[in-house]
């Protein structure tokens, strides 16, 4: 899946601005060492704090790092994207991404089970 092109700006200006570790990695300490969970999570409570709402920050969005992976593979799924496409993106099995997002593939079975029955009524119609 090709890098959209305002992320590979982004990713540059970040990497100009900041730089990366001897070992390139993006994310780090201070002193260039490994990022720990509990780093990162602090990390993340920060930037949510400076770049949210004071309402967005008290609410549920992006919580977590998770929640935008999750949000993601929501999304891939709720605009049409094929379950075996989106389980293969995701790095999931069908049988995870049929239990993990099953509340978001009932909500595409009612799409899809209306244009079906759209297609049918379409099909029926006399000429």
């Amino acid at each position: 899946m090709p890098i959209p092109p305002h992320f590979v700006r982004l990713l540059r200006q970040h990497i100009a601005t900041h730089g990366t570790a001897p070992d390139g990695r993006f994310f780090r300490t201070n002193r260039d060492g490994l990022l720990q969970e509990t780093g990162y999570g602090e990390g993340w409570a920060k930037a949510r704090k400076n770049v949210l709402t004071e309402a967005e920050t008290a609410s549920l969005l992006a919580r977590r790092p998770y929640d935008l992976r999750h949000a993601g593979v929501s999304f891939w799924l709720s605009s049409g994207v094929d379950a075996m496409e989106c389980a293969r993106r995701a790095g999931h099995s069908i049988a995870v991404l049929h239990t993990v997002y099953a509340k978001v593939l009932d909500e595409t079975r009612e799409r899809a089970n209306s244009r079906v029955d759209a297609a049918l009524w379409e099909w029926n119609e006399p000429e």
